[in-house]
């Protein structure tokens, strides 16, 4: 069961959200929220899985309302879901924590396997798009990286094996676990293992940590 938190000021989005996820029985709406306050409040309080977030609300807006969640428990995972996907939206909710983003005129299928994926930690939202997102993301002035200085890069690099090494490079590439496997001629299963591992050495609290490690330490080159 994934327990999912709505944050929009629209009541009517709110509403037809959760009736749908009424219909899933893996999906449970365990609160929902008009503005970013209101998101922060019951997240704390109701604990959910995914918070699916708007970015324009009254008061505080959903970048800061992610920064605060994603700071307080790296339990809960963000979705950003908005009508804006510009890309300074975007870099703005990667940089607050966000995991996944993805916009109001999706099918509604796709909305819901974005909430599924986000609460898996496995992507951003499909490969293709984490690749050309993360790389644009670092490849812009006064991007925030993960604080690794020479020294702890070292270790971060020392930590892991040379097959996790590989299964951080193919991840850093926007690979899924099932093209890492296909790549590695692995199981899924072991896949999943060795990115589970990888969260664990490098205390990454979802897949698109992993992804900025794998840049920040030279894996992938930025393709502008």
């Amino acid at each position: 069961m994934i327990r999912v938190l709505l944050a929009d000021d629209q009541p009517l989005l709110r509403s037809g959200l959760r009736v749908i996820m009424a219909d899933h029985p893996d999906l449970e709406v365990v609160g929902e929220a008009a503005n970013g306050a209101e998101a922060v409040r019951l997240a704390a309080e109701t604990a959910p899985d995914v918070v699916v977030m708007d970015i324009r609300m009254p008061g505080m807006d959903g970048i800061e309302a992610t920064r605060r969640v994603a700071g307080a428990s790296a339990a809960t995972r963000v979705l950003i879901l908005t009508t804006f996907d510009e890309d300074e939206h975007v870099h703005a909710a990667l940089r607050a924590g966000a995991s996944g983003f993805a916009v109001k005129d999706m099918a509604v299928d796709d909305i819901l396997a974005a909430v599924r994926v986000v609460a898996a930690g496995d992507a951003l939202l499909a490969p293709g798009v984490t690749r050309r997102l993360i790389a644009d993301f670092l490849g812009r002035p006064g991007t925030a990286l993960p604080a690794h200085g020479g020294a702890d890069r070292a270790r971060l690099t020392e930590a892991i094996t040379d097959r996790e090494r590989e299964v951080l490079t193919l991840v850093g590439s926007g690979r899924s676990n099932a093209e890492i496997a296909e790549d590695l001629f692995i199981t899924v299963a072991t896949a999943k293992s060795h990115v589970s591992r990888l969260f664990t050495k490098l205390g990454a609290r979802d897949r698109v940590q992993l992804v900025i490690t794998a840049y920040e330490l030279g894996l992938v080159a930025p393709q502008r």
